[in-house]
This record gives structure tokens, C-alpha cells and sequence, in this order.
């Protein structure tokens, strides 16, 4: 083969490469373009959960937002409706939690009967409201029917105890072992009650009863708060961290082990 024919030949091979990858590329742009058609329109039938998530946060802590209430119309279809539970035994201040976080002027409103306690809070986050149906079972013998009706399709189940108390420590396993027969995926969160108590208690006492919470949070795989209704420690703060861990909101809570001060471990 001549030089002539040989460097025709490889001409024609480069021009055919050349075109292939030409054609190659246009089927590429074309296949990436229905792609990105395919993730819109399933984003567009993602869950609430996901879009309220992927709403235009870019504030560092929007979580802050949930703070204020909202009460710009009542169109549904920004409402993102959510219940949680309320377990614990009696007298350990789960009722003074629950109107602490509500709020005065909504203590008359919701479901109550014996053993059983409902009440409602509207947020905002970014212009999506947020529903939270707060469900808090008594703690006598007589609530334990009620325990499936709460915890069943909760989000979240906040398993309270008396810091003062430490046979109500003692129960939690209890109760979680019970809210869990109900509801296997709701996220377990461990809250002391009465801080503003438990800091007059000798400190080798708060170091002992603190050292056993923290290994019952580990034990339920649940963050430990310790809270005051009375003084409003770590109220709002609880329900800031579920909002965040439902809608992977970028909040950053501060863990504090220090003793003599409203505990946060997880």
C-alpha cells in the first residue's frame, strides 16, 4: 500500500471517529436531558417530608423559624400534619411540658378525657406549616389502653421521667418497651422533667442520677435533654431537635455533659 493510499485511509478513519463521537455526544445530551426530566417530575411526587426539606433553606438555622406561629390563611396544601407522644409515669410534670410548649392561650383546646391528653401547635418553617398533634398518655394503670392510639403513626415519642425522682427513671425502659410494640420507627427522644429541682439536689446525688439517664438514652438509642416547664429550659429546644431530624434541617445542637446545668447528650 502506498503512502498516498495509506494516509486516504486514515483520513477517512479519523473523520469517521470524529463523527461517531459528534453523534455519540448529541445521544448523551439527549439522554442526560431526560434524566433530569425523570428526577423533576419525581421530585415532584416526593413526600412533604422531602420537599419541605429542599425548600429553599439557605438560611444557617432555619430551624429558628419554628418558634413563631402561624396563622397566614388556612390553605392545606402547605400543611404538614404530625403527631407525637408523651409517655412517662404520673406526676412528673408531662402535662406543665406539654402547655409549656403549646401555650396559655391554647390549654383549653384539643382532646381530654382520662388518662389521656391532646392539645395542637401550628409553626412555620419557611413559609410550610407544620401541624404537630401532641398526644400525652397519664401515667396510672388505667392510661396503658391508651398507649397504642398515641404512639401509633407518631413521628416522635418523648419518654419522660421526674429528675427527682428516680423510680420514674427506672420506668422508661418500660415505657419505651411499650411504645414500641406500637410504633417501631418513631424517633425516641429521653426527657428529664423539674431541672429547676434536681439542681438543689446534692451534686454526688445530680452526678449519680444523670450518669444512670445517660446510660438509659444510650441503651434506647434516644438523646437525653434535661428540661424545666417552669423555667422553659430546653422546652422549645426538644422540639426544635425533632423538626430537624425529620426534615434534615441544618441545625447544630449543642451537646452539654457539665453537671449543675440542663443536660443535652446524644
Amino acid at each position: 500500500m502506498t503512502a498516498r493510499k495509506l494516509s486516504r485511509k486514515m483520513f477517512r478513519l479519523s473523520v469517521g471517529r470524529r463523527r461517531f463521537l459528534w453523534r455519540f455526544s448529541i445521544l448523551r445530551r439527549r439522554l442526560r436531558s431526560l434524566w433530569n426530566r425523570i428526577i423533576t417530575f419525581a421530585a415532584g411526587k416526593s413526600t412533604r417530608y422531602r420537599q419541605l426539606s429542599c425548600n429553599g433553606m439557605s438560611s444557617p438555622s432555619p430551624v429558628g423559624d419554628v418558634e413563631r406561629g402561624f396563622d397566614r390563611g388556612n390553605d392545606p396544601s402547605d400543611l404538614v400534619a404530625l403527631k407525637i407522644s408523651l409517655l412517662g409515669d404520673c406526676q412528673i410534670g408531662k402535662t406543665s411540658f406539654l402547655k409549656k410548649y403549646v401555650g396559655r392561650e391554647k390549654e383549653q383546646g384539643g382532646i381530654q378525657m382520662a388518662g389521656l391528653h391532646q392539645m395542637d401547635k401550628t409553626l412555620s418553617v419557611r413559609g410550610a406549616r407544620i401541624a404537630y398533634s401532641i398526644w400525652e398518655v397519664g401515667g396510672g394503670e388505667t392510661s396503658q389502653d391508651h398507649i397504642p392510639i398515641a404512639c401509633k403513626d407518631s413521628v416522635a415519642i418523648l419518654i419522660m421521667f421526674d429528675l427527682t425522682s428516680r423510680c420514674t427513671l427506672n420506668s422508661v425502659i418500660r415505657w419505651y418497651q411499650q411504645a414500641r410494640k406500637w410504633n417501631q420507627n418513631a424517633i425516641p427522644v429521653l426527657v428529664g422533667t423539674k431541672f429547676d429541682d434536681f439542681v438543689r439536689l446534692p451534686m454526688d446525688l445530680q452526678w449519680t442520677i444523670a450518669s444512670q439517664a445517660r446510660a438509659y438514652a444510650r441503651a434506647l438509642n434516644a438523646p437525653l435533654f434535661f428540661s424545666s416547664a417552669t423555667y422553659n429550659i430546653n422546652v422549645n429546644k426538644i422540639f426544635k431537635f425533632i423538626t430537624a431530624k425529620l426534615f434534615n434541617l441544618p441545625w447544630t445542637l449543642e451537646r452539654n455533659l457539665t453537671i449543675g446545668e440542663p443536660i443535652i447528650d446524644f
